[in-house]
């Protein structure tokens, strides 16, 4: 067996989301350094998808971006992250010493993405240090392929506070074949932090007044998202325009439906984000992605 491997990767509430789904995962490749596949592809990323805990103790999603190289391993325990830009209110300077983040490294491109979960563990402006706790690559299912072209910089700093969704907001949704999510074990300082991937055909997500319905299709079986959503039903949903760089995240409480849906072809399951507040930046990111090249399952 792979030595770096951590025995019992699962916490409690994945091996009880596991057991509600009718399976466990007798182990699985999570490692607590970075393998050297992984800290090969960090350093060619111009973006980061990140999560820690806002000023109200809930998991928060945001993106940072840089030139190749922003995001580099110091050694197989330690990733630096160096950001020239981000959108990840409420916490602009970043997570404190000691506070736990979680990172998602994902190129569209190439439909690779690996996440990274762990503590900060030191500070140097805005940049931050990820002591990793745990390592791990996902499969390529429901990437769109897009290519990321850079643009120059948006002054706007102006973050536009949300107490629900506004016209803006749900046609951004309704549009959006990805999102990304960010989940927490719980609400103390010995939570785990998650961000991963979620995506589908464009409109994937369903609309119910406040209510956004995210269908949940056959993946690795780890149950990260939603094992961290039955300890601590709390999350927070972020979307990017990958037309104009504007940036939406919205925050609310998590219910979860392990029934199949007939209105959500091919989901195994679905899991609900009640709104009670957000942000939205404009022109947050110097990015812009081309139109998908392809689509995959569902």
């Amino acid at each position: 067996m792979d030595q770096d491997r951590i025995p019992e990767p699962f916490h409690s509430g994945e091996r009880e989301a596991q057991a509600r789904a009718g399976f466990r995962v007798p182990s699985a490749p999570i490692r607590d350094r970075l393998p050297p596949q992984h800290q090969e592809f960090y350093p060619l990323l111009p973006w980061l998808l990140v999560a820690a805990r806002d000023g109200a103790g809930d998991p928060s999603a945001g993106v940072l971006t840089g030139a190749p190289g922003f995001v580099a391993p110091a050694d197989p325990r330690t990733l630096w992250v160096r950001p020239d830009h981000g959108a990840w209110q409420p916490w602009p300077a970043g997570p404190a010493v000691g506070e736990p983040v979680a990172a998602l490294g994902i190129d569209l491109g190439t439909r690779r993405r690996n996440r990274v979960n762990g503590r900060v563990t030191a500070r140097d402006g805005v940049a931050f240090a990820i002591g990793v706790e745990e390592s791990f690559g996902n499969c390529p299912q429901y990437i769109r392929v897009r290519r990321a072209e850079a643009v120059s910089p948006s002054s706007a700093e102006a973050v536009d506070a949300l107490a629900g969704l506004d016209g803006e907001a749900r046609r951004l949704i309704g549009a959006a074949d990805t999102a990304f999510v960010a989940s927490a074990s719980s609400a103390a300082g010995d939570a785990r932090l998650d961000v991963s991937h979620r995506g589908g055909p464009a409109g994937f997500i369903r609309l119910d007044g406040d209510r956004l319905i995210v269908p949940d299709y056959a993946g690795n079986r780890y149950f990260n998202t939603l094992g961290n959503m039955v300890l601590n039903p709390r999350a927070g949903l972020l979307l990017v325009d990958v037309g104009s760089g504007d940036v939406l995240h919205l925050s609310g409480s998590v219910s979860i439906d392990w029934e199949p849906d007939p209105a959500l072809p091919n989901a195994q399951r679905s899991w609900s984000l009640h709104v009670e507040r957000g942000w939205r930046r404009k022109a947050a990111i110097p990015l812009r992605w081309t139109e998908p090249e392809r689509t995959g399952t569902p």
